[in-house]
């Protein structure tokens, strides 16, 4: 089918898309499917299955990675870019827009710190759904089990992630192919690494947040970190945007100290109720890394992967996915990558629930995720928790 669509018609439509993203990317994804697929047959359903695929394999945001692939079947590189910032642009000012709100009214105001800490719970319980159900989905054998609680092990421990990633992706590239010497020697290596850190650091059950935090806070970083951090989480992206979030974790609270830890959890909580994907709470992070500059530099950055794997050529990623061996390796990351989000949502539930109403809370908002599948149980759950804990804190 021959798609005819101006310039002006790409942007619009996809910018009402953006407004309508509510739900996460199962919504997004569906009701984009809708319109272009079952609706106007841009595509058939079986491409469009077979272009899904390839984008869940990559890292990146799929529900803005179709987008962008919707522009280029219709006008180019130029539709592509006008889909993708049409998608991105509506949570991205109203992301903007909450920042400043937060930052003027919230950080101070002990009304919305209450609602906040009752939020801050939910977040919890959202990071832990997330990474149940992404590990239920990427962790299909014993392999990749092992791979995940491994790979949970040594970061915890206070392994590189990235290095973790790297060996995990060729250990189940390598086991896979039956080559169990190398996968040994990869087991020996982060068995090494891992007994070195802990002898070196010791154990840490969180991330620690002491006066350095607060200092740093003072002072603004370089906007080329800030950028880098958002370039990376995009970079590392699998399986959805939560798993974004150990990496973006890394550099805003722990190495750099741009923020503390509950200003991160309010950034994500934020995020959850806006028409975006989820991934959109890096700008909120960006602003506490380098102000206004540094919320739109990490939104540059963390989206860029996603324009570019269409921009520089669909085809050709289509080919290096179908590749088995590098399928494997993918698979072998995406099993690390949820070790990473569950030891993430351990230090996080550690060191935020701390109290009867926290803990209760979390269990609350756990059940009802588990339980209901709506596109805005999300929202329900995070303006609840506020409600909860403001009502339990007049009460007692």
């Amino acid at each position: 089918m021959v798609i005819k669509q101006t310039a002006k018609q790409i942007f619009f439509r996809f910018l009402k898309f953006g407004f309508l993203a509510w739900g996460g990317p199962v919504a997004q994804i569906a009701m984009i499917r809708k319109e272009l697929v079952d609706e106007e047959k841009w595509i058939s359903r079986e491409q469009f299955n077979r272009v899904l695929a390839v984008y869940q394999a990559l890292p990146g945001p799929e529900a803005h990675e179709l987008c962008v692939y919707f522009g280029m079947k219709a006008r180019g590189r130029l539709g592509a870019i006008l889909a993708g910032l049409g998608f991105m642009l509506p949570g991205f000012f109203l992301m903007l827009m909450l920042t400043w709100i937060y930052v003027r009214f919230g950080i101070k105001s002990p009304v919305i710190n209450v609602l906040f800490s009752g939020i801050q719970a939910a977040v919890i319980a959202l990071i832990t759904f997330a990474a149940y159900r992404i590990g239920k989905h990427a962790v299909v054998n014993k392999k990749l089990l092992v791979i995940s609680l491994v790979t949970a092990v040594a970061f915890f421990a206070g392994v590189n992630f990235f290095l973790l990633l790297l060996i995990a992706g060729l250990s189940y590239l390598w086991w896979q192919k039956k080559k169990i010497i190398f996968v040994l020697t990869l087991a020996l290596i982060v068995s090494g690494i891992t007994a070195y850190t802990i002898n070196k650091k010791g154990f840490r059950l969180g991330p620690t947040e002491s006066a350095k935090v607060i200092e740093k806070l003072k002072r603004k970083d370089s906007e080329g970190l800030v950028f880098l951090t958002g370039l990376k989480g995009g970079l590392l992206t699998f399986g959805g945007a939560y798993t974004a979030i150990p990496f973006i974790q890394q550099d805003a609270v722990i190495k750099y100290g741009w923020m503390t830890q509950d200003q991160f959890l309010d950034g994500i909580a934020l995020s959850g109720i806006l028409p975006a994907p989820l991934i959109i709470f890096s700008t909120f992070v960006g602003y506490f890394g380098g102000g206004w500059l540094g919320a739109i530099l990490i939104t540059i950055g963390i989206f860029l992967p996603a324009f570019c794997f269409t921009l520089i050529g669909y085809n050709v990623m289509e080919k290096l996915i179908a590749h088995k061996g590098l399928h494997n390796f993918l698979d072998g990351v995406t099993a690390g990558v949820v070790g990473l989000i569950g030891v993430t949502a351990i230090q996080l539930f550690v060191t935020t629930i701390t109290s009867i109403s926290a803990i209760i809370i979390f269990l609350i908002a756990l059940l009802i995720l588990i339980k209901y599948k709506s596109k805005y149980t999300v929202i329900f759950v995070i303006a609840g928790a506020g409600l909860v804990n403001a009502i339990w804190k007049l009460v007692l």
